[in-house]
């Protein structure tokens, strides 16, 4: 009898994990996934967390003022050396196709009288980046949708080109709805489908993680107990997981494929920016196979 009295007045072992347990590397991957399901991080979000008040736009969480007063350190940056700024946010929209069909259509939804236009002869060699204002189609000057980015790649020798635009991930839904419309894109070539969950010890292990972690957060939120295992994050602020990312075109032969998050966009501002990325960027040797 004391034997079972013993037993039963013994205290319940917590499960709450000490701090160096939840600061492990596979605890923490599991922890940063439960919390970007509402708000996708961007690559350097961990360092903008630390110095930067973070606000809650478009799907992403950004950085938006810093901490500190860092505004001089910023400006002298810009001056006299090299500033570095994170615009992976903004949504990338590949086309791919003939470029004469590509300049055709594109040509409806833009106008000289604005300035370049896709068929510009420096941006269509692919060696500068051009700039325009994007309008519904054959409605200028009316019906503006936003302005836009692009890059062209470099000719290959193939008549097939590939267009890079970059928009605002406010202006994203529209733009990418105008331009499957003048392509007539309507049939999903690609829909992600997630891989099965399976159930290993280690993710039961991981799943027990998320979940204390999330119950000991904030008790009344019942998001923990939804916890998946540690996977990475397919999409965007801007795109559902499950919907299809890319559009192909059986009349034209044009494909237009959503590479948000896929290709990220860094900005460089100041007088070192060239010698920074002659640092940084080491030329890769030709293999012919």
């Amino acid at each position: 009898k004391q034997a079972e009295k013993a037993v039963h007045q013994k205290k319940e072992q917590s499960k709450t994990k000490c701090r160096k347990a939840r600061r492990r590397h596979i605890n923490l991957v599991a922890e940063f996934n439960r919390r970007q399901r509402k708000n996708i991080w961007l690559e350097t979000h961990i360092w903008h967390a630390k110095r930067f008040h973070m606000v809650k736009k478009w799907g992403y969480c950004l950085g938006n003022s810093p901490t500190e007063k860092s505004y001089r350190a910023c400006y002298r940056a810009m001056t006299k050396h090299c500033l570095l700024q994170d615009l992976s946010y903004y949504c990338c929209l590949e086309l791919t196709g003939k470029e004469n069909e590509l300049l055709t259509q594109l040509a409806r939804i833009c106008s000289i009288d604005t300035g370049l236009t896709f068929a510009e002869a420096c941006c269509l060699s692919g060696r500068f980046e051009g700039s325009l204002n994007l309008y519904r189609a054959d409605r200028y000057p009316e019906d503006m949708l936003g302005p836009v980015t692009f890059l062209w790649k470099p000719r290959d020798g193939s008549e097939n080109r590939q267009l890079w635009i970059w928009v605002h991930p406010a202006l994203k839904q529209d733009i990418l709805r105008e331009l499957k419309a003048i392509f007539q894109c309507s049939e999903p070539e690609e829909i992600y489908i997630p891989e099965p969950v399976t159930t290993s010890i280690q993710e039961e292990k991981q799943m027990d993680v998320v979940l204390s972690l999330g119950k000991k957060r904030k008790k009344e939120d019942k998001e923990g107990e939804k916890a998946v295992p540690v996977k990475k994050i397919i999409g965007d602020g801007t795109r559902d997981t499950f919907q299809s990312y890319s559009w192909m075109s059986q009349t034209t032969g044009i494909a237009i494929s959503d590479k948000t998050m896929e290709i990220l966009r860094y900005r460089l501002i100041g007088p070192l920016s060239h010698s920074v990325l002659t640092e940084t960027l080491k030329a890769a040797s030709l293999q012919t196979v």
